[in-house]
Formats: C-alpha cells, structure tokens, sequence
C-alpha cells in the first residue's frame, strides 16, 4: 500500500508542475506593473517518521522537488531502509545527482543539525506534537519556514440517524488500521444516546474478530506496536481510564501465547463510562485502544469532539444533509469526512488545526508552502509607441 501511495502522490506532483503559476499587476502607478514571481526555496528538509515511513516522504518529496527545491530526507532511526531504497531507485530512474538525499541517524542528533543548519531554508516535519514544538523553537532560531503535520486525537460522531453498520466498519477499520498507529487514526466516539448500546455492541462483536499476531502470518490483522515503550504508554492510559471508572468492554490487556512473546503486542481494546478527565480522551493515544462516549445530541457531540488540543481530522456518520453541514462547519479540525472512512486524497489540501499542525501538504496548496513568491514594480522609463 505504502509503495503504491508514494508513487501515486509523485505522478500526482509531477502533473502539477505545469501549473505553478506568477502573476502580472497591470497599472500600479504611472508607467508602472507589477509581477508575482514564484521561486524554490533552496534546500529543504523532510523529517520522516516510522509508522509510514514512505508516504509520508512522499508527501515532501513530491511538492518540494517539483517546486524546484533540493531535498534532504532525515528517516526515522528505526525505519531508514525503505525510504533509502526509494530514493535510490528514483536516482536510478534519472532524479538529478543531489536533488534528493537521504541522512540517517537519531532525530535529536542529525535532526536537530538539519533544522539549525544555516543553509537549510524549509523543513517539513511530521509526528508528535511534542517533538513538533521542538522543531517549531529549533527553527525559530534562523527563522525557517516550516510544516508540521502533528498528533490528532481524531473525533468521529455516531448519529441516531447513522447507517450503524457501516459506521461500525468504518470505526473498526479507522482505529485498528495499522494498529491504531496513525496520527489520523480514529480516537474518540461520541454516539447519540438512542444508538449507543446497538453501536457498542457490534463494535464490540466486530473487534473480537480482529486476529493479533505477527504480520507475516495470514489472516492477521493487527500486529505488534512499534517499541516496547510505545506499550507501556498504551497501558498506562487505559490504565489510567480504568481508575476513573472505565469499563474495559474487550481486550485492555497483553494477549498471552507463546506466539505474542517476541513482539509488542496488545489486544485491540474498547472502553465505556470514560471520565472525560481521562488521558484517552485528553491525549493521543497511539495505539488499538478506543473509548465510546455517549451523548444525546449532535451540538454535545461536537462540543465534546472539539475539547481538545488536537484538530487533525474528524468525521460524522448521519443520514442528515442538515447535521452533515453543520458538523463540517463546526468541527474544529483540518479534514473532516461525512459518511466515509479516514482517508487521504492528494488532489485535497491536509493540515492540522490548533495544536495539530501548521501549514498543508496534500494538494495544489502543498506546492506554495516550498516556495517564496516575490513582487517586482517595473517601471518604464519612456514610452513606446
């Protein structure tokens, strides 16, 4: 998936390239115009996190490259080798010498030396909100412009007039893809009152016939989580629910097997009667957990939705055009599907709001964020006839 994305969004760039675009200002002053030019930055920086780490190189890549940038790609220290392979076949492929680099080694390290580097003049970052605001200080420093695409806590909205078995698939698919390991992830339910005990019991039903194992095993479904620590993180937040009064509905726990021993794993897992001073409802949770909030309307559903830090993504199940329109509106967040799952397009503009990012990748709008545009007046000095 990941390998097919990365060159969907290439090819989708480099279609692009056309249609970048100055402008001309006519009669500023007397015998005088303007122009817009638009120009690369220069050297650009990508600093690439693990749990997708091709496409979302992609994602900078794609616009900075076209936009006329050289690019230094920084992996992340656990997962450089796919990411080198790929810049090394699009080198192959006839991508000038240097326009493209790959820099391996720790983020606090050789990240920080590229974001202070003084011939640096963009960096486009993704991951934790937490690193993003180091990022954010480090570049203030030369004052570089930068893109982060940070942590979401995403919302989705469960209405009484929802298709609920739909819902129910698309909730399933949006918080345990890939683990539960995606800053788009879903990672709060709010469902209305009338159908909360229907939807909880089909989510439920429905995570019960999720296979964990090893993902090289057929018919798994939810592999080990990244780190050992990443785990203990997860534990400690359902923990954390539990002694507020959450009810732990499925998993909440390591699976036990011989076959679990060598890996990070830990059971998808629902919970109900969450406290809303709980952290998985008050921090990312990056990883297969999931709480269900009921609520009794769709005004509670997105005050509760928008009680967040985060803003990245969003969503609402409804049969209604009404509720549909007022949730697109309302939701605080960069991206918000109706009656869909989590899913990213490259032809629309991605970026997240509040504390989930500055700037958009994805998008024609990607493309100005590696570049500078500058005005120039012309003058005329005599007349021409």
């Amino acid at each position: 998936m990941e390998i097919h994305r990365f060159a969907h969004t290439i090819e989708h760039y480099a279609g692009l390239a056309k249609n970048i675009r100055g402008g001309y200002v006519p009669n500023l002053d007397e015998k005088a115009h303007g122009l817009i030019i638009k120009r690369p930055y220069g050297v650009c920086v990508a600093i690439v996190p693990w749990n997708f780490p091709v496409s979302l190189m992609g994602n900078k890549v794609g616009p900075a490259l076209v936009a006329g940038n050289t690019m230094v790609v920084k992996p992340a220290e656990t997962t450089p080798l796919t990411d080198l392979r790929v810049v090394e076949i699009m080198t192959r492929a006839g991508l000038p010498p240097g326009a493209i680099n790959v820099v391996t080694g720790q983020g606090s390290v050789v990240g920080q030396a590229l974001i202070e580097h003084p011939d640096v003049a963009k960096v486009g970052f993704t991951g934790s909100t937490e690193v993003g605001r180091q990022v954010m200080a480090s570049a203030a420093k030369t004052i570089k412009r930068v893109t982060l695409e940070l942590g979401g806590s995403d919302p989705i909205i469960v209405c009484d007039d929802a298709d609920i078995d739909k819902a129910v698939s698309a909730t399933s698919v949006g918080r345990f893809f890939n683990c539960g390991q995606a800053c788009l992830a879903v990672k709060r339910i709010f469902v209305f009152d009338s159908v909360v005990d229907e939807f909880t019991d089909k989510v439920v039903a429905k995570v019960n016939k999720l296979t964990v194992g090893p993902g090289t095993e057929a018919g798994v479904r939810l592999g080990p989580l990244h780190t050992s620590g990443q785990r203990a993180e997860i534990e400690a937040q359902v923990q954390d629910a539990v002694d507020r009064g959450a009810t732990v509905l499925t998993g909440g726990r390591r699976p036990e097997g011989e076959q679990y021993e060598n890996g990070n794993f830990y059971l998808p897992t629902v919970l109900a009667n969450v406290d809303s001073a709980s952290r998985v409802l008050t921090e990312e949770v990056f990883g297969p957990v999931v709480p269900i909030v009921p609520v009794k309307d769709l005004d509670e559903a997105i005050e509760r939705a928008n009680a967040s830090i985060f803003g990245l993504g969003s969503s609402i199940w409804t049969g209604n055009l009404d509720s549909a329109t007022r949730a697109a509106e309302r939701l605080e967040a960069g991206y918000t599907w109706i009656n869909s799952i989590s899913k990213i397009y490259d032809e629309l503009p991605f970026g997240g709001f509040k504390q989930s990012g500055v700037g958009q990748e994805h998008g024609i709008e990607a493309i100005d964020h590696y570049m500078a545009t500058k005005a120039v007046v012309v003058k005329r000095l005599m007349n021409h006839d």
